[in-house]
């Protein structure tokens, strides 16, 4: 009797400590429904949702949450950004940048050309925050995929530095961006932040439609 209970007490204490390994092992991805079907969608251009939308405005209005360190690590983020960098590139929209809200995801990844690097690549990062503003304030004009036939004249800094983590490279990476690209960096981290760009424009016009700049 007392064999078999000791026994017993064995399986007990191999399954709590197996089932403790398992919960250790098990990847910390907390996406939705809803965020995995766009990212496992079967189209390689996804849908950019526009503020004449009531639906696809709560979504670019809401804040953008982090990826956690595991999903930093999944297939799931480099599915996210070769779609996103093959709809930013598409000729429909033609564009120099998008941010994952723009695509139906309020989670902070950013999909940005390169005016600063040679032959002007087109990059994807995940968690991106701008730690400092440096340099002068330019005005300059902007338009967004999100908002078309309209462009607006913005106040930005010329510099930033950055602090992302590379999807391509995989690492983390703090990295001091200037001019045109700079520019890019603020106009798509507002959008993860649920800003537009017509929140800190000095003019916005309405034009007949073009291929926007982000």
């Amino acid at each position: 009797m007392r064999t078999a209970i000791l026994i017993l007490a064995i399986c007990i204490l191999a399954a709590a400590c197996n089932n403790t390994k398992n919960n250790e092992n098990t990847p910390n991805i907390t996406f939705s429904e809803q965020e995995l079907s766009i990212i496992n969608s079967a189209d390689s251009v996804l849908y950019v949702l526009v503020v004449g939308n009531k639906e696809d405005s709560l979504i670019l209005r809401n804040s953008s949450r982090d990826f956690t360190e595991d999903e930093l690590n999944s297939e799931y983020l480099q599915k996210l950004a070769t779609k996103m960098l093959t709809t930013v590139q598409d000729p429909s929209q033609d564009g120099v940048g998008i941010a994952a809200p723009q695509v139906g995801l309020n989670i902070r990844m950013i999909a940005v050309q390169r005016f600063d690097k040679e032959n002007h690549p087109f990059e994807a990062y995940a968690n991106p925050y701008i730690l400092r503003y440096e340099g002068n304030v330019v005005e300059g004009p902007e338009g967004c995929l999100s908002i078309p036939g309209f462009r607006g004249v913005v106040p930005r800094r010329d510099t930033v530095v950055m602090q992302y983590f590379d999807v391509q490279k995989k690492e983390n990476v703090v990295d001091t961006v200037a001019g045109f690209s700079a520019i890019i960096f603020q106009h798509e981290t507002d959008h993860l932040d649920g800003i537009l760009y017509t929140d800190r424009a000095v003019e916005v016009t309405a034009k007949n439609r073009e291929p926007e700049n982000k």
